[in-house]
């Protein structure tokens, strides 16, 4: 397996095996023009991040989410959060929506695929609302019509549209089990920071694992600010999907239909998804090809007028 269909962003491994120093990374779906606010942030590096920094974050992150602040919990990246949740439901049997994150398939020791469509006796479920990599969007009404005692939604891809969302209901139903991404929306994803939405008793014994502290003082201190930039966070909604149109047109000029119903990325159906990622790649544009759907290759968003137009010239030449 290659690093480039094991995970987006594999910009080092492109450069030493296709060479070429200007890329164009189109492998993720994390928003290409990030947070502004980053550089105008002060922290201090020799004290320990403060329990009172930390609530005051998670309140901020509540309000963005609509619940109150006992049900969030921040982590260290989603992917802390779905592992350790993951661990708290051995023994549950559990099934997990495929294609998706290979996480999901991972948390629950003997999870098995099932379709977003197809019933099955699990008492858990594991599913990503919008999905990825096909931008697969299940209806709330749908979701939370699931019969069963835990359902977790990997909600990583939903900032974009608040609407998609069930955080809201994790007050009402003891079993549901809702995860947030900071990194993508916000284009940080460096910064390692993540929510894990869920009844009190459940995220009491999150927090035992997850010790005194949890994040960083960076973490604390950009998540508290960018979810109160209540006008960036409004603009960038609507340039995401003005780009994604513009991503979708390209698209369409050079021959392809992309769907999904996540601005953050396409997903495209070819005749050879692997030989057009390094068609792509001989042009240091960097897409994600997947081992087990050769017939996929997924696009995240070009920042500017500029990119489109580069990819546009690449999957013409």
């Amino acid at each position: 397996m290659t690093p480039w269909t094991w995970h987006g962003g594999g910009i080092t491994a492109a450069r030493r095996h296709f060479g070429g120093d200007d890329w164009l990374d189109l492998s993720t779906g994390i928003n290409p023009v990030p947070w502004p606010g980053v550089d105008t942030l002060h922290f201090d590096w020799q004290a320990l991040p403060a329990p009172e920094d930390l609530r005051a974050l998670e309140a901020v992150a509540a309000a963005y989410f609509g619940v109150d602040p006992q049900f969030v919990c921040a982590v260290p990246g989603t992917e802390i959060g779905l592992r350790l949740i993951g661990q708290s439901l051995n023994g549950v049997r559990t099934a997990h929506v495929a294609p998706s994150y290979r996480t999901h398939g991972e948390m629950v020791a003997g999870s098995i695929a099932t379709q977003a469509s197809r019933s099955d006796a699990a008492e858990a479920l594991i599913l990503a609302n919008p999905n990825n990599p096909d931008g697969r969007l299940v209806d709330t009404e749908r979701l939370l019509a699931q019969d069963r005692p835990w359902l977790l939604v990997d909600e990583a891809f939903a900032d974009p549209d608040p609407d998609c969302s069930v955080a809201a209901q994790v007050a009402d139903r003891s079993g549901l089990i809702v995860f947030r991404s900071f990194g993508k929306f916000f284009g940080l994803a460096g910064v390692r920071l993540g929510f894990v939405l869920a009844r009190p008793e459940i995220l009491a014994d999150l927090r035992s694992v997850l010790g005194a502290w949890p994040l960083s003082a960076a973490a604390l201190a950009i998540g508290r600010a960018a979810y109160q930039d209540h006008a960036w966070i409004e603009q960038t909604r609507i340039w995401l999907w003005r780009q994604a149109a513009a991503l979708d047109a390209v698209l369409e000029d050079c021959g392809f239909s992309a769907i999904g119903a996540c601005p953050l990325f396409r997903l495209i159906t070819v005749d050879d998804g692997h030989a057009l990622f390094e068609r792509l790649a001989r042009r240091a544009i960097l897409t994600r090809p997947f081992a087990e759907q050769p017939h996929w290759l997924r696009l995240g968003l070009p920042a500017d007028t500029a990119g489109l137009e580069r990819l546009r010239d690449a999957l013409r030449g």
